[in-house]
């Protein structure tokens, strides 16, 4: 890629965080996407602070206004009532039905990855001696670790330091093959489904996002956590989708190692940290990796089995330093055979697999996020050519299709498009180039 095609990336980047800022956080993109999002607000401040680090601390700090009494941050927070482009919003999530949920912000009743970790240890490293930032570091540190203290505390049942999900919102890859098993175990009487209407199909193309079938149950689901008051050790006796998500526990183990990796320097307590750390890397090996798949794979705790299915989740540990060698180099060898194959790298689910969508949302296509966070973990392996081809392949795909949600893997078919997939001018895709240009 030549110097200027950089900088009109580096500029590109630049323009979208700047339209999509509002007083105090930064939308994913408008109109389809007009909140703040969770684990959206810990890629792009890393982004915000190469031109104004108190920018990317106020858009952690706006987040975490929201956090509840249990230590839950919600996926989306409201901070705007009279927005209505957007389905579902506040009314019909409820969720001071919940006496811990704040009253402002309101917020969702679900939370998202644990990012903000290994977010805040970004940070850190970029602005090593900023006397602001430690100080803020040392605020929002036990706020963290109270988040990841909820998730060890009412989505962990057994005890087994890996905690569930019971909506696929949650695990921030939507409406992937993952989740249709468990879906599908859930009977919907229409007649008593709330009247909805979906306002997403109408900003994007239909054939890009989850079906209809898809969404009716996410409603039920969003109705099963009313009736629980969002508890999460009321949820894991009944919800029929209870799933410990490989890719949501990677990021919670990535994080724990931020926050202990940052605790002596900032004079906090990591004896907690340490406890947990040690369990999860252990029950995530044990219980997660899976040798027919070779990676590791989501366990479904209601079926009381694996759920065997290559995706970028099975992948995401190699961020997060769980793999030893051998895994790793498996992991390494499936990145290798997409490209040697004629893909983008990171298709978000098997190509191989019949249930493969190359289009539709998390069912194949490439997310930014996710290269960023596996160019990162591969580098840290040392497979430095194969990180290389997994930026290199975003950045073409940017520079070509523009700032997209999410992208075309097979590049034959990409060569013949003129956009992306899903939303445009988006924020985490902006971060994510912009970081992953700066980076080494």
């Amino acid at each position: 890629m030549t110097d200027t095609q950089l900088r009109q990336l580096i500029e590109g980047s630049k323009a979208i965080l700047l339209e999509n800022w509002k007083e105090g956080f930064t939308v994913p993109t408008k109109n389809l996407y007009p909140f703040q999002w969770n684990w959206d607000s810990g890629f792009v401040s890393l982004v915000h602070s190469y031109f104004f680090l108190f920018i990317a601390m106020l858009l952690l700090d706006t987040l975490f206004k929201g956090q509840w009494e249990n230590g839950m941050v919600p996926h989306i927070l409201f901070h705007s009532e009279n927005e209505t482009t957007y389905f579902p919003n506040y009314d019909f999530w409820n969720s001071n039905v919940n006496q811990g949920a704040p009253q402002k912000p309101k917020s969702s009743g679900i939370t998202q990855p644990p990012v903000h970790g290994f977010i805040l240890e970004n940070l850190l490293e970029k602005f090593h001696d900023n006397e602001e930032l430690l100080a803020f570091a040392k605020d929002i540190f036990p706020k963290i670790v109270h988040f990841h203290r909820f998730l060890y505390t009412y989505r962990d049942p057994n005890q087994e330091g890996l905690f569930f999900i019971y909506h696929p919102w949650e695990s921030g890859r939507d409406n992937s093959p993952l989740w249709d098993e468990s879906l599908d175990r859930i009977q919907i009487d229409r007649s008593k489904l709330p009247t909805y209407k979906r306002k997403d199909t109408s900003l994007a193309d239909s054939s890009e996002r989850p079906t209809d079938d898809q969404y009716d149950r996410y409603v039920y689901l969003i109705q099963f956590g009313k009736e629980n008051q969002y508890d999460g050790k009321a949820i894991a006796k009944e919800s029929p989708v209870l799933i410990q998500d490989s890719m949501m526990n990677a990021i919670l183990i990535k994080s724990n190692q931020s926050l202990i990796n940052l605790a002596d320097r900032l004079v906090m307590d990591k004896a907690e940290l340490e406890e947990w750390q040690q369990q999860s890397i252990k029950s995530y090996n044990d219980k997660l990796w899976s040798d027919e798949l070779g990676m590791y794979a989501c366990y479904d705790m209601r079926g009381g089995k694996q759920i065997p299915f290559k995706e970028i989740g099975g992948i995401s540990p190699i961020y997060a330093g769980i793999p030893d060698k051998q895994k790793a180099d498996l992991l390494a060898k499936y990145l290798q055979d997409l490209h040697d194959r004629g893909y983008y790298l990171c298709p978000s689910f098997d190509v191989d697999s019949p249930l493969f969508d190359s289009k539709r949302y998390w069912r194949g296509p490439v997310w930014p996020q996710m290269n960023w966070m596996i160019h990162m973990g591969l580098k840290e392996y040392g497979y430095e050519g194969l990180a290389k081809i997994v930026k290199s392949d975003l950045l073409e795909l940017v520079r070509t299709l523009g700032f997209h949600e999410y992208f075309e893997p097979e590049k034959s078919l990409a060569k013949k498009l003129s956009r992306g997939y899903g939303g445009d001018s988006f924020s985490w895709t902006a971060s994510s180039v912009l970081d992953l240009i700066h980076s080494t």
